[in-house]
């Protein structure tokens, strides 16, 4: 048997840690409840988001039945293979369930299993939060048919100082602000969300998860990714939450139909708020993924996937009422714009500000503040990048890092302990090399030069990975 879906196959967590001038490999499966039930029953049993498995054997059909009937949202499995989030002091492996499961960062062991419905009513969230200075960990999920309605909710998670009794961090959750969805049954799907200082940015975007669709998907014998659609012809909502007051600004601010799953950064300037995206023209980059589209012999020609763009969105929040119709209310520096329409909503057109650029990173201690500098992948025509790029956002200059028949990994920046500007630090990435000859590394970058400093040879299979997380030592 095989998954359906790149995105489908089991959790794979891997390291590589920083000792005395060495560098030390360990990978190790994360011991999900879908792990081990899929290798009880020595096939796959348990259904991912592209992949539905029938029957069961975990659970008699019986019972599987009574699940999907009895709840709105099927049950989903804990196979968190997105990222690695902190709440506290404590790492969790997450996916974008409801599940997500606490590790043992050093060994990579699988601790408890944790449900985000008994902290916080949501059911499904991301896999990227956001960090504050002060250690919380602010993060957004969805609630379906909470009491009737269905709603974004932005939650705040203290830090562990706030928790001396050690117990989960997530006891200590605080909702911050709900926002109902435009769609009762249909919500946006996303995979992550923006933040500045004073407020949080939620894009819900016209591609939706049908509940209805996704709740009978067992039964019609479809997997649940077929449930989601891109709706063209609606718009792109942009709800700007204050982070003092806990609600939405009351202008309705939007933009045509797009796609997107990763915001870069955004931050605030005399009276705007400027936030940045990698957006698509429409939801062909998943179905690339489909193992069925990977195998094809692809080329420039016929590939399938639109250009990811790199969007600079700007939202005015000092309006005039009395400003007309079609002036732009966009009054710093960019090519971005902001009308008022007849209705008394505020368009918005990005600035592009390159294409071509997936998976970007930043130096995350200019989160929410004006940055230069962005860390990304470079993708073509291809599903998986060949180049590393570092992309100056003021002089449009782009650095390039490649290798032949290399694949490198989402670049992680690590700023230098004494850096005095946002480039002081290195870069590091996991390449995958499909040369025989060669073995697959960590690459270590200068992140100001993009001149290789290092790299650490891994005598054993290192696999594509999607998010990851530097911890530095505690001492």
């Amino acid at each position: 048997m095989s998954y359906n879906h790149w995105f489908d196959g089991l959790s794979l967590l891997h390291s590589f840690t920083f000792k005395n001038g060495d560098v030390y490999y360990r990978s190790k499966f994360l011991r999900s409840d879908t792990y081990n039930c899929n290798m009880e029953a020595n096939r796959i049993v348990v259904s991912e988001f592209g992949t539905m498995a029938y029957p069961d054997p975990c659970k008699n059909i019986f019972s599987k039945a009574f699940t999907y009937l009895s709840h709105v949202v099927p049950e989903f499995t804990d196979n968190c293979l997105i990222n690695i989030i902190k709440f506290g002091d404590d790492y969790y492996a997450s996916s974008e369930t409801n599940f997500i499961r606490k590790i043992d960062p050093q060994s990579l062991d699988t601790l408890e299993k944790v449900d985000y419905l008994k902290y916080v009513t949501v059911n499904i969230a991301t896999s990227h939060p956001h960090y504050d200075s002060e250690g919380n960990t602010f993060n957004m999920g969805t609630a379906i048919g909470d009491k009737g309605k269905t709603k974004y909710l932005i939650f705040k998670v203290p830090p562990t100082a706030a928790n001396k009794d050690k117990k989960s961090p997530l006891k200590n959750a605080e909702i911050l602000c709900s926002i109902p969805a435009h769609h009762l049954l249909s919500p946006s799907y996303y995979h992550s969300f923006g933040m500045t200082e004073n407020y949080i940015i939620v894009i819900e975007q016209p591609l939706r998860l049908d509940i209805v669709k996704m709740a009978t998907a067992y039964f019609r014998g479809v997997n649940w990714a077929s449930c989601i659609s891109f709706h063209n012809d609606e718009k792109t909502w942009f709800h700007i939450i204050d982070k003092k007051t806990k609600k939405p600004v009351a202008e309705k601010f939007y933009s045509d139909a797009l796609v997107f799953y990763h915001h870069v950064n955004a931050y605030e300037e005399d009276g705007h708020i400027v936030f940045d995206i990698i957006a698509y023209k429409d939801n062909s980059l998943y179905e690339m993924f489909y193992m069925a589209n990977l195998r094809k012999d692809l080329t420039q020609d016929t590939a399938v996937t639109s250009i990811p763009t790199y969007q600079r969105f700007v939202v005015p929040l000092q309006l005039d009422k009395k400003t007309e119709v079609g002036v732009n209310l966009v009054k710093i520096s960019t090519a971005a714009t902001a009308m008022k329409d007849k209705n008394g909503e505020i368009c918005c057109h990005p600035e592009i500000l390159c294409e071509g650029i997936e998976l970007p990173r930043i130096n995350y201690d200019y989160n929410g503040k004006k940055y230069r500098y962005v860390y990304a992948s470079h993708v073509e025509w291809r599903p998986i990048p060949t180049k590393i790029v570092k992309f100056d956002i003021v002089t449009k200059e782009m650095l390039v890092w490649t290798d032949e028949m290399c694949w490198p990994a989402e670049p992680l920046f690590v700023p230098h302990p004494d850096a005095k500007e946002e480039d002081d630090g290195i870069i590091l990435s996991s390449i995958v090399s499909s040369d025989p000859k060669k073995s697959s590394y960590l690459l270590i970058l200068d992140a100001k030069t993009f001149k290789e400093v290092g790299r650490a040879s891994v005598n054993a299979d290192v696999h594509l990975d999607l998010h990851g997380i530097f911890i530095p030592d505690k001492n």
